[in-house]
């Protein structure tokens, strides 16, 4: 007999319920909160993601849910949201886990790895292998919960300004990119660095920055970068980049249940949302750079470099390990599920695209 799992249970049950949740209690308190984004006012894809949120949870609870977000524009610290979240000035974020890698280092591990699972698999990985929970042990610590908030799926591994063509092109080279990749690098002599989006363009434009990543063709066309870098190349660092949502425990607990069943709902289809919306939006802007910007040229790293930084990745991943009982914890776990879904991934995609390009 077929048998629902958890997931897909709480789904059923809770869609089902909203209508009738939403009916009865349309007269009943309304409940608002305020979200803070690291991204700039009516920034694509990323800003869409706590819009749709928001716009889902005020309509399916009849409006006894209504959420309120704040761009950096506003608020003036991008990169302050896990702090403004943990401390209750706001009570919801829209940013990414491995922002906060100085603060909890056991956070980078849940936007994205290098080498790492891709999008469909991290989902899998979230949902239905132990994601989900061992990102509420972390987050759970500082009166925090976080939940997927939307993927942009492969990112290109940046914009440079020189043609890198070996591991020493790598030595000084000033990069704007965060997360492990950062760390990585540095390995290799670079020089990584965090900026903000809305100071992105200005940096690599003023030489303040050599190179930087952004997303993919989704986001960097708009960006401007390939008027003032021609090297385009694939990635390698970030295969599955997950987007969060940030909430205050003390606001999640003053929710009626069904509010935060609604809530949970509205956040994980505004996640999905983002991810497909990405992924149409960098094919659009892949044919419109390979048509009205031929000067960008894209590139794959050297093997040599590639291998390098594996290298580099592997004996980091071992220190982690090694001097961190949870983010051990965190990354065996990663491993055991990838080495048990890429084999999927092996026959099924990647033996699908194979097998068309004979």
């Amino acid at each position: 007999m077929f048998k629902l799992s958890n997931v897909k249970r709480w789904l059923v049950a809770g869609v089902a319920s909203l209508a009738l949740a939403a009916t009865a209690h349309a007269q009943d308190k309304v409940y608002k909160l305020k979200l803070a984004e690291t991204w700039p006012s009516n920034f694509p894809v990323f800003g869409d993601a706590p819009r749709n949120m928001a716009a889902m949870a005020e309509k399916m609870s009849g409006g006894r849910l209504q959420i309120t977000i704040d761009s950096r524009n506003k608020h003036k610290a991008p990169l302050g949201v896990f702090d403004m979240v943990r401390a209750g000035q706001y009570d919801m974020g829209h940013s990414a886990s491995y922002y906060w890698k100085g603060k909890v280092p056991a956070t980078l591990f849940f936007t994205t790895m290098p080498f790492g699972m891709t999008a469909p698999e991290q989902y899998s990985w979230f949902y239905y292998g132990g994601g989900m929970d061992l990102m509420q042990e972390v987050y759970g610590k500082y009166n925090l919960m976080s939940f997927p908030g939307g993927n942009t799926g492969v990112q290109m591994g940046g914009w440079f300004q020189k043609e890198i063509k070996s591991v020493e092109d790598l030595k000084g080279l000033k990069m704007r990119i965060p997360g492990f990749a950062g760390e990585v690098i540095a390995e290799l002599g670079a020089k990584p660095t965090n900026i903000p989006p809305g100071e992105l363009y200005t940096a690599l434009e003023r030489r303040t920055i050599d190179a930087l990543e952004w997303v993919g063709p989704s986001l960097d066309l708009r960006m401007g970068f390939h008027k003032i870098a021609p090297y385009y190349y694939t990635g390698w660092h970030e295969p599955a980049t997950e987007l969060q949502f940030l909430i205050n425990k003390r606001s999640w607990d003053k929710l009626p249940e069904d509010l935060q069943e609604i809530l949970r709902v509205s956040m994980r289809a505004a996640a999905y949302e983002m991810y497909i919306h990405s992924y149409h939006e960098s094919s659009e802007n892949l044919a419109v750079i390979k048509t009205q910007y031929p000067n960008v040229e894209i590139k794959t790293f050297p093997s040599e470099v590639i291998e390098s930084m594996r290298k580099v990745n592997n004996d980091l991943l071992e220190k982690y390990s090694a001097n961190d009982e949870l983010a051990k914890k965190i990354l065996d776990s990663q491993a055991t599920y990838l080495e048990k879904v890429r084999k999927w991934t092996e026959i099924s995609d990647k033996a699908y695209l194979n097998s068309i390009a004979q």
